[in-house]
């Protein structure tokens, strides 16, 4: 049985011959050395064709993967020290965000992101990674704090979006996304933004605003997920993969229009298929940049910041003709 994507299913069932063959190999005394060689050299070239082509439909379906690295898991890999806080001291704690401190190569950091569950007890839990309010009022309370003590901002997005239910609503829902855009703003400190899964809506733009904005090659980035897209446009939530590739959502797109700094690569197939190697990707990242953006006044931050998104996007101007009415 081949379990995987749709679209890396050849690469699996190829994967799987090569297996059988070498076991096969083992308790018998026929030579299929040349032909484990030739399906390998063939493998190599089919894995290459299939996972530099991806369509924006095949970069959602592995954004959205199960195994996908969570939050957590990036912190027990590229942090020491961690310490979770919980609570925004008005209403509750969320566990679709988690938040706290720890150190990164000695450098005391505050890491913030979204937390999906890895099984239906989890995801009930943590409301499968969509946020209610008092989510983001906990991620501005630990941003306040680390401005407070000095300390750089790191975050991981990866949610559908903010939770829409009537609770959500009455408690502030959009108040609380439309005040951590507004104070993440004029923080004063070094914030890295990192799409590691799905960056879905204001739900992933409350922890956006940053001076470093970066996405996992196959993670995504939009106003919408396509599903909805789709019935908003066509009235046929099927038509998905269309949307997804109307709406430029995935990280080579979003480069090209200057919404973000810089693509993270993956490991081949998906960062799920190797968390450690997924993290030492980000890591580099992560040193190269807090090395640069530690250097940097705050007053200098937060300028450079409101220019980053101010200039972001791209605009045609529609030609004027002597003739047209005024």
């Amino acid at each position: 049985m081949v379990n995987g994507l749709e679209f890396e299913k050849p690469v699996l069932e190829l994967r799987n011959k090569i297996r059988e063959l070498r076991e096969f190999t083992k308790g018998s005394d026929v030579d299929l050395s040349e032909e484990i060689d030739r399906l390998e050299s063939r493998l190599e070239k089919l894995e290459k064709d299939v996972y530099e082509n991806m369509s924006p439909w095949d970069r959602v379906q592995v954004a959205r993967h199960s195994s996908r690295p969570t939050t957590l898991d990036y912190i027990g890999e590229l942090f020491t020290d961690f310490i979770e806080l919980h609570g925004d001291r008005l209403f509750g704690d969320d566990a679709a965000i988690v938040g706290g401190i720890a150190k990164y190569k000695g450098l005391p950091v505050t890491v913030i992101g979204h937390q999906r569950g890895r099984d239906t007890k989890e995801n009930i839990r943590r409301n499968f990674g969509m946020p209610h309010p008092e989510g983001y009022r906990k991620a501005l309370r630990l941003m306040k704090q680390a401005e407070k003590f000095n300390r750089p901002i790191i975050c991981f997005i990866d949610t559908k979006g903010a939770y829409p239910g009537k609770a959500a609503e009455e408690r502030g829902q959009s108040e609380a996304i439309a005040r951590n855009l507004f104070e993440m703003a004029g923080i004063k400190v070094p914030i890295i933004c990192i799409v590691t899964g799905e960056g879905g809506s204001g739900g992933a733009l409350a922890l956006g605003v940053g001076d470093k904005m970066y996405m996992l090659e196959n993670s995504t980035y939009s106003v919408i997920t396509p599903e909805g897209a789709a019935t908003i446009l066509w009235k046929d939530a099927t038509l998905a993969k269309q949307a997804a590739e109307a709406m430029k959502i995935t990280a080579p797109d979003l480069l090209e229009l200057g919404i973000i700094d810089e693509i993270i690569p993956e490991i081949k197939g998906g960062a799920h298929k190797d968390v450690e190697g997924q993290a030492k990707n980000i890591d580099w990242v992560l040193q190269e940049t807090l090395k640069q953006l530690l250097q940097i006044t705050p007053e200098k931050l937060i300028k450079d910041r409101y220019l980053k998104y101010k200039k972001m996007g791209k605009y045609t101007e529609q030609k004027e003709y002597e003739n047209s009415p005024t």
